[in-house]
């Protein structure tokens, strides 16, 4: 069992990853990080890059949790990523973070975080990010 984050370099990304930390260390489970780029730009602004992923390796090492750190570049959507590794680790649980949205934008939610909770088989828990000072 194990509990699943589709991590993004951003404010909400940071916020997902925190909570499924702190769920990870809650319930003694495997951590799963999903970072995946679709691989069809030279550069992807939602991949990670070295000094960020080591950071993260670094600190889940630091605190004792158990984790894998993927990042997939096969082409394919994130939703579709984060959902392949719900299955694959059978995950107790998926965390996404959202982005805050105008009135308008929240009658449309993002579809990456619309595929994952359309069509997990398992419990989400979609967060968001401190509001900006």
């Amino acid at each position: 069992m194990s509990i699943i984050v589709g991590y993004v370099p951003t404010p909400e990304g940071e916020a997902a990853l925190e909570r499924a930390i702190a769920e990870a260390r809650k319930n003694n489970t495997l951590l799963v990080v999903i970072n995946s780029s679709r691989g069809d730009a030279p550069v992807d602004k939602r991949y990670a890059q070295g000094d960020a992923i080591a950071t993260i390796e670094e600190r889940l090492r630091d605190e004792g949790i158990e984790h894998h750190i993927l990042q997939p570049v096969r082409g394919n959507e994130a939703a579709s990523e984060v959902l392949r590794a719900a299955d694959e680790y059978r995950a107790d649980l998926i965390v996404i973070g959202l982005r805050r949205r105008t009135p308008v934008g929240k009658l449309i939610m993002g579809s990456t975080s619309q595929q994952i909770l359309l069509e997990a088989d398992c419990p989400i828990l979609a967060v968001k990010a401190a509001p900006a000072a």
